[in-house]
């Protein structure tokens, strides 16, 4: 016969316990699709999430943006409607904006995330240009406004030329 260690259910059921809530945790991140992800304003925004493409029955064939851009000087001034996967549209370079967009979402970042408000920025001003991006990126609806204002909102449209028009 064998002898039972008295601490061996004691040690099981802690074994069992840490890789139930282990795998219940991941199930879970994994699982939850945000409803709204690229909202500008700060509480409601949640992180961009890579899985939400293939939650859609299209895959990414819903990539789909229109982009209106002022007071550049004429050098990017228009609206432009943009698709991806594959690309079309007015925009004046399709593959460089989705190309732009695809670099740009990678797990939990959001392309079209507004500058935290806890960011130190320089007081540079970048012009007059303002840009309003709407649609559906990644299966998610898409609402940014653009500005450079300072250098965080600089940096900010920088990161997505040639969505936005090259203005440095």
């Amino acid at each position: 016969m064998f002898k039972v260690n008295a601490h061996a259910p004691r040690a099981l059921r802690r074994l069992v316990f840490a890789a139930t809530a282990g795998v219940s945790l991941a199930a879970a991140s994994f699982s939850a699709v945000p409803s709204a992800a690229y909202a500008d304003t700060g509480p409601q925004a949640r992180p961009f999430t890579p899985f939400a493409p293939l939650l859609t029955p299209m895959g990414r064939a819903s990539d789909r943006l229109t982009v209106t851009v002022r007071g550049t000087g004429g050098r990017g001034d228009g609206r432009f409607e943009l698709a991806c996967h594959p690309g079309s549209g007015s925009h004046p370079d399709v593959d460089g904006a989705c190309g732009s967009l695809d670099r740009g979402a990678r797990w939990g970042k959001d392309p079209f995330a507004p500058v935290s408000p806890d960011s130190v920025c320089t007081m540079m001003y970048g012009g007059p240009a303002t840009a309003h991006v709407t649609g559906t990126w990644a299966g998610r609806p898409v609402d940014a406004t653009f500005d450079r204002s300072n250098g965080c909102q600089m940096d900010r449209w920088n990161r997505l030329v040639p969505l936005l028009p090259d203005l440095r």
